[in-house]
């Protein structure tokens, strides 16, 4: 299986000489789910905006399909294939869900067969496109968020909080899809994400982070089958590397 992310030694924060997140590795496939875990402000969040080129690393290096990526360069992150769905949509809240879509897509000829493919993911979108994305559901927001992302023909997604906001009903609704995602594209998803169960369900792989440092990884289905693993990363049972 072709792998599509690599990270090596990947340090990142918010001020030089301050790194958040330190020695960060990682590699993913084609067609791979990473759940990525851990507590409030353990760097998930910081490693995604790092790997899309949003915040320069302080060290390290990311890879896509064997490209090597600017650091902090947005433009050669999303050129190689990388897109992001930040934790708050980052919808134009004034355009209809055909708007938002439609922004996504370059050419006129594909538009329809890229909007349809859309709402096969979707198909509550389809009776929504000419309502305003301010006036959609938490759900339907996220709904759009994704297929929007999905219009860009990532090779890598960063899905970050998909959940937010969202009642446990609706998160169990849009999970299966983040896998019928990765199955029929063949992307590569990193999936940040607070109901623990309900991801390592969907993901093949997982990831604790806490205080920016990798305290657990392993196969999802293996770690859910162990949750006091789980718990003790999070809480601190489990050492973290100096």
């Amino acid at each position: 299986m072709n792998t599509v992310l690599k990270c090596a030694d990947l340090d990142s924060g918010y001020s030089k000489g301050r790194a958040c997140v330190r020695g960060f590795d990682l590699e993913l496939h084609e067609g791979e789910v990473l759940a990525l875990l851990g507590p409030n402000g353990a760097g998930k969040t910081t490693v995604l905006m790092t790997l899309a080129g949003l915040l320069p690393s302080l060290g390290g290096t990311v890879e896509i399909t064997e490209h090597l990526i600017k650091p902090g360069h947005a433009r050669s992150a999303a050129r190689a294939g990388l897109v992001l769905v930040p934790d708050d949509r980052a919808l134009f809240t004034s355009l209809t869900v055909q708007e938002n879509l439609r922004l996504a897509v370059s050419s006129r000829r594909v538009w329809k067969a890229e909007r349809d493919a859309v709402v096969e993911y979707f198909p509550a979108l389809g009776e929504r496109m000419k309502v305003q994305a301010g006036a959609l559901s938490g759900g339907e927001q996220q709904m759009l968020a994704i297929g929007r992302g999905l219009l860009q023909h990532p090779k890598v997604l960063l899905i970050d909080e998909l959940s937010m906001g969202l009642s446990p009903v609706i998160v169990e609704r849009l999970l299966p899809i983040v896998r019928k995602v990765a199955d029929s594209t063949g992307a590569a998803i990193i999936l940040v994400e607070q109901h623990v169960r309900l991801a390592l369900g969907i993901a093949d792989s997982a990831l604790v982070l806490r205080h920016g440092t990798n305290v657990l990884q392993g196969n999802a289905a293996e770690l859910a089958a162990t949750p006091g693993v789980i718990e003790d990363a999070y809480l601190g049972a489990t050492e973290v590397p100096a």
